[in-house]
This record gives C-alpha cells, structure tokens and sequence, in this order.
C-alpha cells in the first residue's frame, strides 16, 4: 500500500541535485558472496532527500525500484528475477545517517555498470541491497516484495545486514575475500554489521537476527 506525502510527481536528476550538496564518504562494501573492497562514493545522505518529499506518519518503508530497459540491460531478457528490480528498507534505515545515495565514485560520474545515475549505498548490508539505476522511490506502510527476497528467501533476506554469524546456505560468512589483495593475503574476519555496529546496532534492538537475516 502506498502513503501519501506533500510533495509527489516526476522529478529530473538536476533536481534532486540542485536540493542535495555533494560529498565523498568511503565506505566498506561487503558482497554476499563473501568478497569485499572499499569504495570512495560521491553522493548525499539518502534522509537528507527523503525529507524533502515529506512522507506522512504512515510511511514505515521505503520502496526503489530500478530501470527496466531489456534492451539496454540485457539481463533482464532473463527470468532470473522478476524485473524490475526492486529493493526496500524499513523508515528508520533510509533515515540513518549512514544511508547514502550516489551519483559518483573514484572522483567521476557513476558508470552505467556501477548503478548510473543514480544508485543506493547501505555499507552495513550486503551489497545486492544497494539496488542501482534508480528510477522510482515510493513511502510505503507494508514491507516491500524484494527481488532477490521473492527468488531465494531462503538465501536473502529483507534486512541483509552483514552477520558473520549467521551462514549462507551453501558458505560461510565469517570471513572475506578482499578483491585487489594477493592470492597469497589471508581472509579478514567479517565484521558484525561490516564495522558499523557502533552506529547502527541500535536500529535492531531486541530482534532475532538470526531469524530476520
């Protein structure tokens, strides 16, 4: 179900960047598949942006739905997923600090591959929660179905907060490969919530995280 907000329609780029300064924040990037980098992200705090459409009290998620052009992206001529993709997080993650939306990385645009224009940035989720190529945001009361959630439920969860705890069906998660290092580098143990427990673990105070992976 959808919620209203004071502020709706169809918005240009130009205009969500003229309303959001820029800012470069490195952050940790933690894949499912149990590989790992840092990335430097130009962007703007997701919540900064969300505030300006003035979601109404009934919003307790936030839905992102990416381009669907099977022509352009080849992959989704594929039945892998339902397209087109679709991502969320509850209200209180988009509005966290951490949460990031970008436009840019190592200093330049965002290339198509890496999510342009537009693409989300959770560094204490797994990756594929950082949906790209973003093209509709909705405030929702109801959790929404999520792509890869709907395929393999068993595999991804809703929350994907990096948990090295808690292991993949078919691989563990408590260490990581860090791309660009030796073969000969040693696995870095995984870090709870990808080193941001500090900051975030508050968001999921008195949950069973092992049964909302």
């Amino acid at each position: 179900m959808k919620v209203r907000q004071k502020k709706t329609g169809v918005f240009n780029l130009e205009d969500i960047l003229k309303n959001n300064s820029l800012e470069e924040r490195i952050y940790r990037f933690r894949c499912l598949e149990a590989w790992s980098m840092a990335v430097p992200w130009i962007g703007f705090p997701l919540g900064a942006m969300l505030k300006q459409f003035q979601p109404s009290s009934k919003a307790k998620f936030v839905k992102f739905t990416t381009l669907y052009d099977p022509e352009v992206m080849i992959g989704q001529k594929t039945k892998a997923l339902g397209w087109p993709y679709v991502e969320g997080l509850r209200m209180d993650e988009a509005m966290h600090p951490l949460a990031f939306m970008a436009t840019g990385m190592y200093d330049d645009t965002l290339p198509n591959q890496n999510g342009a224009p537009l693409r989300l940035v959770i560094p204490w989720k797994y990756g594929f929660k950082s949906i790209k190529a973003i093209v509709k945001i909705r405030f929702t009361e109801t959790m929404p179905a999520t792509a890869w959630n709907k395929m393999a439920p068993g595999e991804y969860g809703f929350y994907a907060n990096v948990n090295p705890a808690v292991a993949h069906p078919r691989w563990s998660q408590s260490r990581e490969r860090i791309l660009g290092a030796s073969i000969f580098t040693p696995k870095r143990k995984t870090e709870m919530f990808n080193g941001y427990e500090e900051q975030v673990a508050s968001l999921y105070s008195g949950m069973d995280l092992k049964k909302y992976f």
